[in-house]
């Protein structure tokens, strides 16, 4: 384990190519490879099998006010290329997650970026407050993907006076960096990270995951106790993959891309299509060490080109005289 690091400043950044880091707002990462949240636990569990001071950041299981027991059994589907969760955002809930367990994350050389979900605006902020206030957090990724309780469940990442109201709203409460995590499921995704831009966003996250279903055809009942749930895996990525390139040519604050990403060409075409960093999702379950693959992919891809920098690949996409 390494000395641990204040909640500001970050990892030292030691053990990694200078030639990979990247900044999110106030937040300078060791190399652009993140875990996705709800795919890695709180960082603990893959602890034993992943050199987490490798990683670029840990997105811990997205936090709620209050512990949530999510939804019955059966809420995971295999499907084709990917997965169907329907989990119904189960977790400890914030104040269990700052006692038991960001002291073990504290100890090790690499940024905690804590998910934060909410029912409703005020919600949202409170947890915002508590993660702010806890040592060894070092940014929030905000899920706005949450129905809003007050608005007849609405999705708040479904409207952007809503996607405003949530950003503005977490921005005055909290100093680190903010990143909103976006719903794909609308119609134009610019219009909804113009939206966070515009609040106070220092960064965008993206994508969720898709609306999908999947049917037991000799039962002729969903397989799936919610109906519905989401869908992830490689069978998402070329939709990731386009909302993230509209994405960047849209902002001008950091794009992280998220979205089947398994390997270290899948991440490299996030980053050419311009996003600064990735997030590593369903792959985790697969195979535990597809993040510290794709980081080792990256730092080949950079040599064998000659690239000095992976800033100077991020958004290099060529789309005139192919």
């Amino acid at each position: 384990m390494e000395k641990r690091q204040d909640k500001k400043t970050g990892p030292s950044g030691n053990g990694s190519a200078g030639g990979m880091k990247v900044v999110i707002g106030s937040l300078a990462l060791k190399n652009p490879v993140m875990t996705a949240s709800g795919t890695f636990g709180y960082g603990e569990e893959y602890a034993s099998r992943v050199d987490l001071n490798r990683l670029g950041a840990i997105v811990v299981k997205g936090l709620s006010l209050q512990p949530r027991l999510g939804n019955p059994a059966p809420r995971i589907m295999e499907t084709p290329a990917g997965m169907l969760n329907a989990i119904g955002l189960q977790n400890i809930g914030v104040r269990n997650f700052i006692a038991g367990k960001l002291p073990f994350l504290r100890d090790f050389d690499v940024a905690v970026i804590a998910n934060v979900y909410g029912e409703t605006v005020e919600e949202y902020l409170r947890v915002s407050e508590l993660l702010t206030a806890a040592p060894g957090v070092h940014a929030l990724e905000i899920n706005v993907s949450c129905p809003n309780v007050k608005r007849g469940g609405v999705a708040f990442g479904t409207d952007p006076d809503m996607v405003a109201e949530v950003t503005a709203g977490v921005r005055r409460v909290t100093d680190l960096p903010l990143i909103i995590k976006l719903s794909p499921n609308v119609t134009d995704i610019t219009v909804m990270a113009r939206a966070a831009e515009a609040a106070g966003a220092d960064g965008i996250s993206l994508i969720n995951t898709l609306i999908g279903m999947s049917v037991d055809v000799e039962r002729r009942v969903p397989h799936l106790y919610n109906i519905t749930g989401g869908l992830s895996g490689p069978a998402i990525k070329p939709v990731a993959l386009r909302m993230v390139w509209q994405t960047a040519r849209a902002v001008r604050i950091p794009v992280i891309g998220i979205g089947g990403i398994a390997t270290a060409a899948d991440a490299l075409e996030f980053i050419i299509a311009g996003a600064v960093a990735v997030q590593v999702g369903t792959a985790n379950f697969i195979n535990p060490q597809a993040a510290l693959e794709i980081i080792a992919g990256i730092e080949a891809y950079l040599e064998r080109h000659g690239i000095g920098r992976i800033g100077e690949l991020v958004g290099s996409l060529r789309t005139q005289n192919l």
